[in-house]
């Protein structure tokens, strides 16, 4: 990984250099190993950065069931985009300039990692039928993977999977905000909260 000059100068301001310098050549890799993999693939949810060509920024949360992020092989992984708001923010961004980040954290036993790469989104990518309620694919090509220190996650237990998730033969529930007067009517007319 390559430190801008900005981030070198925050390093050479609090001392950290040194530290750093130790962490990007220890502990950062170009690709995923069977620890991270085993890791990612065991999470049931992730944070998801992108930037649009502008610029801008967005940060948005991705979850499923365990394993909804699949490691393909030690420089791929892939997720499914399921029904959102319909905004594409992410997706959108991903498509433009192909730069994401991942957040992965286990809250109940805190640990977490970062992946960086570069996307692709596609609605013809051969793992799409693999995930129920999947409408695109994700694929990452990892550029870069490092542990992050745990020390500041709190430590929260899951207490029941989103009804939201999908899971093969089983219609999830229309979410509350696609029922509103101010959204049923702008809503893809092959959406089942359509109201026109």
């Amino acid at each position: 990984m390559e430190f801008t000059a900005d981030q070198r100068a925050l390093q050479d301001r609090f001392d950290s250099r040194r530290i750093a310098d130790r962490i990007n050549q220890l502990l950062v890799a170009d690709r995923l190993d069977a620890d991270d993999a085993a890791f990612i693939e065991s999470r049931d949810m992730f944070f998801l950065s992108t930037v649009d060509a502008s610029g801008q920024p967005t940060c948005s949360y991705k979850g499923g069931a365990p394993g909804f992020v699949r490691v393909l092989d030690e420089r791929t992984l892939a997720f499914p985009s399921y029904d959102g708001n319909g905004m594409f923010l992410s997706l959108g961004n991903a498509s433009e300039t192909a730069k994401v980040g991942l957040l992965f954290i286990d809250l109940e036993h805190p640990n977490r990692m970062r992946v960086h790469g570069e996307a692709t989104v596609s609605a013809d990518d051969p793992l799409l039928d693999t995930w129920p309620g999947a409408i695109l694919v994700v694929r990452v090509s990892v550029t870069d993977v490092f542990p992050n220190c745990p020390r500041y996650i709190h430590r929260w237990q899951k207490v029941a999977e989103s009804p939201f998730v999908p899971h093969a033969g089983v219609a999830p529930p229309i979410p509350g905000w696609k029922q509103a007067e101010w959204a049923c009517d702008a809503l893809p007319h092959d959406d089942p909260a359509y109201r026109p």
